[in-house]
């Protein structure tokens, strides 16, 4: 079972593209060193103060996919640096 989630964000306080990429960068890492998960930004990278972030798990069992997918988004929606706009899922 693969699991990808995407996240929408809008970064609040960036002036600047290193600013908002150092944002995205930390959440980047954290969601890789503590779910040993994919990362990636996704769309964007032009925009300073807008985001998007797909990160990935795969697992033999749905029901640790569907923990691991919450647990991640509980991480990137309670980061006070960014605002989750939309957020979606997808399995295969």
């Amino acid at each position: 079972m693969v699991g990808v989630i995407v996240w929408e964000l809008e970064v609040f306080g960036s002036q600047s593209l290193k600013d908002k990429r150092r944002v995205v960068k930390s959440l980047k890492e954290r969601l890789q060193n503590r779910f040993h998960v994919s990362a990636a930004e996704t769309r964007h990278q032009d925009l300073w103060q807008r985001a998007e972030i797909a990160a990935c798990v795969v697992s033999g069992e749905q029901q640790h996919v569907n923990e691991v997918l919450d647990s991640m988004d509980r991480l990137v929606t309670g980061d006070l640096r960014a605002r989750v706009i939309q957020s979606r899922r997808s399995y295969c």
